[in-house]
């Protein structure tokens, strides 16, 4: 049985034109064998011809458990019916094997670039999958407004504009960024809080911002500034600096000290971004950088971006389903599934030769639309680098194999399931405590790798917001919280700055954090909400709410979700002891406090005389002259005070 299908969709070039040929052959039982594999094959190998294309094969469900390119479909899935010449993990892949579907394309490397993708798609178990495949950070810097804006971007690129990457790290944009803008003084604010403004937000103040919305400067002298971050990140650094220290000097001669220290605090941020390099990189341009290791049937890739010269960060991957290949197999599987969605850099650079390099060369050339080579550098700058991400592959391969402690395996999993870009080490929890709107309370809880920070734990008194509006009470706190975190600590350089933001709420709450957020120009902050699911008395079922929308629940008896559970159980405790300690103080409170010079002991003195604080009140002064331990001049003080005009 065979048929035609419409193409694959793919967002590579010329994916359009690949014919779809699906062969399904279902042989019925209830266990897989070797034989019922190897018939269905046979089956499926008589339709094909000798042209390149990609091949998936399926279990008797359907299920996907290999995707494989070609150059010859008909030759390479004669392969697998000789199975004495396969290996045990092959075989085991053949016996389950009850059908395949085949996907011709016009060329070899054509069918490398949709075997990623496929791969990326299905995630079979019989592939080399790269562990860690969330998209990466990119500087984007938009070009569709009059004042372009700066800001970390993630996913497709639609939006018109120069993008800046990949970064390796939430961490490592967010850096270079703030200090691309105390840089350049660009803006980072969404466009309808621009169109907003009558007056300069904090950012001016801090001087990471040039102000453009309420006209501190005008569109040529913004033009200029984007010309220079441009030249800037495309590695043109030297003569961006050069610049800038010229316009200092001159300033400085016409004595305009004021302009000359704020051009000596962009060049400072200039030597701060250089000046932060992990590695040296001068000189090798444009490249991406990856190394091997493996120890006891693990394996782990380090990665260096490099762009204009300039390290962009580094990461470790570890890829999963390596068991009994060779390692130039498993980097070749890796980059090929790396660059499914990551322009690849003109140059790679590689710590071994790998079997199909000019294969990759070509679909990586055809996805760049530009020459993109791959080498392996035997002498110089090239070579010490690519030695210093070997050292680093075996050093994070010891510590990935060295974490047994269940809090670490925890927080990656939780990293996992809210989608953050790396394993969070600092986690503020936020929740709100009242009774009827009164004594309204407001409390931080921070969690890292160690465990709770209590001595970073804060309270927040709610002050402006109506004290029955959790949204606006979170709003308050949210406000206060990062408007401090961005006069202390603009730079993010202290570890003060959370990676994730847990809120006890749903979607309302989450909205009026990220609002807030934005109103500070803040975007880069991962917000989460955890609200109790559909049925409020049963434990274990609650549901976490994201920015965009999205709801997710985990299993009632996941680690991942007892953990949450616990930061969510230590917030309530914290906010309520908060709470009680306000109300005890309000039910304790007396209309004696608000006399200056009352202290507790003439308080105490006061009501044992007169019995009730409001008898105090209707005391006459030569009453309050009686009184043990009130001198003449306090009794004056405490009726004056009740009796402002008399």
């Amino acid at each position: 049985m065979s048929r035609t299908e419409a193409g694959t969709p793919s967002h590579h070039k010329g994916q359009d034109r690949f014919l779809e040929e699906k062969a399904t052959h279902t042989v019925r039982g209830s266990q897989p064998d070797l034989e019922a594999g190897v018939k269905a094959i046979r089956e499926v190998q008589r339709t094909l011809k000798p042209k390149p294309g990609v091949y998936r094969m399926t279990d008797a469900k359907g299920d996907v458990l290999y995707v494989g390119k070609a150059r010859a479909l008909k030759n390479r899935v004669a392969n697998y019916t000789q199975v004495d010449r396969l290996p045990t993990r092959l075989k085991r892949m053949v016996s389950q094997t009850r059908g395949m579907t085949i996907v011709t394309t016009n060329s070899e490397a054509e069918a490398l670039l949709l075997e990623a993708q496929l791969i990326k798609r299905y995630r079979p178990p019989y592939n080399v999958l790269l562990r860690d495949d969330k998209s990466f950070p990119f500087i984007l810097l938009r070009s569709e407004h009059d004042f372009p804006r700066i800001m970390k971007h993630r996913g497709a690129r639609r939006a018109k504009g120069n993008y800046y990457g990949p970064f390796a790290s939430a961490g490592s944009v967010n850096t270079t960024i703030n200090a691309l803008q105390k840089l350049f003084l660009l803006r980072s604010c969404t466009d309808s809080f621009f169109s907003r403004r009558d007056r300069p937000c904090l950012l001016y103040q801090i001087k990471r911002c040039s102000a453009p919305c309420v006209g501190r400067i005008d569109k040529a002298g913004y033009a200029e500034l984007v010309g220079e971050a441009k030249d800037f990140l495309a590695g043109k650094s030297s003569a961006v600096q050069a610049k800038i220290e010229a316009q200092m000097a001159e300033a400085a001669a016409d004595l305009d000290f004021e302009r000359a220290a704020m051009l000596r605090d962009r060049l400072r941020a200039a030597t701060f971004i250089q000046g932060s390099q992990a590695i040296n990189a001068a000189g090798v341009g444009d490249a991406d950088v990856f190394a091997m290791a493996s120890k006891g049937g693990h394996v782990g890739v380090q990665a260096f971006f490099i762009r204009g010269g300039q390290n962009w960060g580094h990461r470790a991957f570890f890829p999963r389903h390596t068991e009994g290949l060779e390692e130039a197999e498993v980097l070749s599987a890796f980059l090929a599934q790396f660059y499914e969605e990551v322009p690849p850099a003109r140059t790679i650079l590689v710590d071994r030769e790998l079997p199909e390099r000019e294969l990759l060369e070509e679909a990586f050339c055809e996805s760049a639309g530009r020459t993109v080579s791959i080498s392996v550098p035997q002498r110089g700058d090239r070579r010490r680098l690519l030695e210093q991400a070997k050292r680093n592959a075996v050093e994070a391969l010891d510590r990935r194999m060295a974490e047994t402690s269940t809090q670490a395996a925890t927080l990656r999993e939780t990293a996992e399931f809210l989608d953050l870009p790396e394993v969070p080490q600092r986690i503020e929890i936020y929740d709100n405590s009242h009774i009827q709107g009164t004594s309204s309370v407001g409390a931080m809880v921070v969690a890292g790798p160690e465990g709770y920070l209590k001595n970073q734990y804060r309270k927040f008194n709610i002050k402006t917001a109506q004290t029955n509006d959790d949204f606006a009470m979170m709003r308050e706190v949210m406000t206060r919280r990062f408007s401090r975190a961005l006069a202390e600590d603009p730079e993010r350089e202290n570890g003060t700055w959370p990676d994730l933001v847990l809120v006890d709420g749903g979607k309302g709450q989450v909205s009026a954090v990220m609002d807030t957020l934005e109103e500070l120009g803040i975007e880069d902050v991962n917000v989460v909400g955890v609200a109790k699911g559909p049925h409020h008395g049963r434990e274990g079922r609650e549901v976490f709410h994201f920015p965009d929308g999205r709801e997710k629940m985990l299993p009632t008896h996941s680690p991942v979700l007892f953990y949450l559970q616990r930061l969510r159980d230590e917030v309530h405790r914290f906010a309520i002891g908060a709470h009680r300690a306000k109300r005890s103080r309000a039910i304790s409170a007396s209309p004696l406090d608000e006399i200056p010079g009352i202290g507790p002991a003439r308080k105490r003195a006061l009501l044992l005389h007169f019995g009730t604080a409001g008898k105090v009140r209707a005391a006459a002064l030569e009453d309050l002259r009686r009184v043990p331990g009130v001198s003449a001049t306090v009794a004056r003080q405490i009726y004056d005070f009740y009796h402002p005009n008399g």
